[in-house]
């Protein structure tokens, strides 16, 4: 589940009824494995783009699909050096049998990010739990996948990442310098709930992406998500300049927490990261030997060695959970809705359609990446539609 205001539009949006219209599924990453390999990844890195953004879409993450994969990838990866396609990943040496030290040379951030969540899996079957902590890496967009991929394999799932810029401005403060930095769980809860719980955020009221979207499609930001040039607040996508943290100083916390233990892992300057957001930074020129690539860090534990086994009544794992979740939403809280919850109708809603959602503006970008790759683009007027 995206921040509570991110989500909230989202269901606003849903609420008043959209048109979308139907892209084939096999067409979608068709035309995504074409862009990247035009780009010059390597075959299995454009499979990987291409299962990314299936997935964005199929569970409604609009802020993350093929348009904003590519159009990140073309300002901060493969057009500005940021990105390395076909790069190889170092593993670093190092003493401890349950983690990782990677250095991904600016490799795809998907094919790290799902190949770091399939090493940490294979840890945590034998001891227990796994992490693996990468550095030079370049964004991997939507973590809330990546652990929801592995909750549906019964694990629980954690990532966060440093994101590319610095462009969220600190509470108190009037410059930005932290990244929207999100944190991801995923949790087995399939058999308690029908799908797997999924906490996934931006440190950020909104992520970017949200804004980028809302621009496109000429709708007003939630207050409180995001600053104007001069550091007023401001609804206006189009007059959005920096974005703010949730929560005043508890999401500059969670920021915060994330930009130091990428610190650790090997990052350096949030306000360098990418290039650099601000103006002032830019106009500066980059420092020589510095570093502006992102950190990650996943970690998967192995159900059974946190459980006691010892639960009341003699529920056992699952029956437990979903007790638990039956308490949390009973009481006249039977409204409220789970973290994962939108994502898996979204899903819902994309296997009734027989193919993937996109408004009207999303169809016309995938068209310009289309004519990037060379590649016959979708017309509207043959597509199918679903309102929703």
């Amino acid at each position: 589940m995206r921040q509570n205001a991110d989500c909230a539009a989202h269901l606003f949006e849903i609420a008043m009824s959209t048109t979308f219209h139907i892209v084939p599924t096999a067409a979608h990453n068709e035309l995504v494995r074409r862009a990247y390999l035009h780009r010059g990844y390597k075959a299995d890195e454009a499979e990987d783009g291409a299962r990314f953004c299936e997935m964005a879409t199929v569970h409604g993450i609009r802020t993350h699909n093929a348009i904003k994969a590519l159009h990140l990838d073309h300002l901060f990866g493969s057009g500005s050096g940021g990105c390395v396609p076909g790069a190889e990943i170092e593993i670093i040496e190092k003493k401890f049998a349950a983690s990782e030290v990677w250095d991904a040379q600016k490799k795809l951030g998907q094919s790290v990010a799902f190949r770091a969540m399939e090493r940490c899996m294979e840890m945590a079957d034998k001891y227990g739990i796994g992490q693996v902590s990468v550095d030079n890496a370049f964004h991997y967009l939507w973590g809330g996948g990546y652990v929801m991929d592995a909750a549906k394999k019964g694990y629980i799932a954690y990532t966060n990442c440093t994101s590319t810029l610095g462009e969220v401005v600190p509470f108190g403060g009037k410059f930005p310098v932290l990244g929207t930095n999100p944190h991801s769980w995923g949790l087995p809860t399939m058999d308690a709930c029908g799908f797997p719980v999924v906490i996934d955020w931006a440190t950020s009221t909104v992520a970017m992406g949200r804004v980028q979207q809302l621009k496109r499609e000429g709708k007003p930001l939630p207050p409180g998500a995001a600053v104007d040039a001069a550091g007023h607040p401001t609804t206006d996508a189009e007059a959005a300049a920096w974005l703010l943290p949730f929560g005043a100083h508890k999401g500059y916390g969670l920021s915060l927490l994330i930009e130091l233990m990428g610190g650790m892992i090997g990052g350096s300057l949030p306000t360098l990261r990418g290039g650099g957001a601000h103006p002032d930074i830019k106009a500066t020129g980059f420092p020589e030997g510095e570093k502006k690539t992102s950190s990650f860090y996943f970690q998967v534990i192995h159900p059974d060695a946190i459980s006691s086994g010892r639960f009341a009544k003699g529920r056992d794992f699952a029956s437990n959970l979903k007790a638990v979740i039956d308490d949390v939403l009973g009481h006249g809280n039977e409204n409220c809705m789970l973290p994962g919850q939108p994502e898996a109708g979204a899903a819902r809603h994309t296997a009734n359609a027989g193919g993937l959602l996109f408004s009207a503006a999303e169809v016309e970008a995938l068209n310009e990446v289309a004519a990037e790759a060379g590649v016959a683009g979708f017309d509207l007027a043959t597509l199918g539609t679903y309102e929703m």
